[in-house]
């Protein structure tokens, strides 16, 4: 098993920063649960579906999606087991639940998110 806990959500005015991070812990976590499987962020605005915004692969490039290029960054801390999102020049579109999500071992797992919020 694997709990993932998000946290750094909050509001902020558009043209701001902020940076989310994702702690892992559990059975299954491993010392270095991102850097050695698939990891994502994820985001769910009110009233849509949850979309995929970035991710990272075990020695592999990440990638995203087209509208936060440039913008966001995806990282991981293996010794602290921690994965981030420092997101820059935010927009008021990017308001949203974000989730991270990790698949381990064909399982995939989510946190419970964390709550972004752009004004204009």
């Amino acid at each position: 098993q694997v709990q993932l806990v998000e946290s750094g959500g909050g509001l902020v005015q558009a043209g701001g920063s902020l940076r989310l991070s994702c702690g892992a812990s559990g059975t299954a976590s491993s010392p270095n649960v991102f850097t050695a499987n698939t990891a994502k962020w994820y985001r769910q605005a009110p009233g849509k579906q949850r979309e995929w915004v970035a991710l990272m692969t075990p020695h592999g490039p990440t990638n995203y999606q087209e509208s936060v290029k440039g913008r966001f960054t995806i990282s991981a801390d293996s010794t602290s087991n921690t994965m981030y999102l420092q997101m820059n020049n935010l927009k008021p579109e990017d308001t949203a639940i974000y989730y991270c999500n990790v698949e381990v071992d064909m399982k995939s797992y989510w946190g419970p998110g964390t709550q972004v919020s752009v004004s204009s």
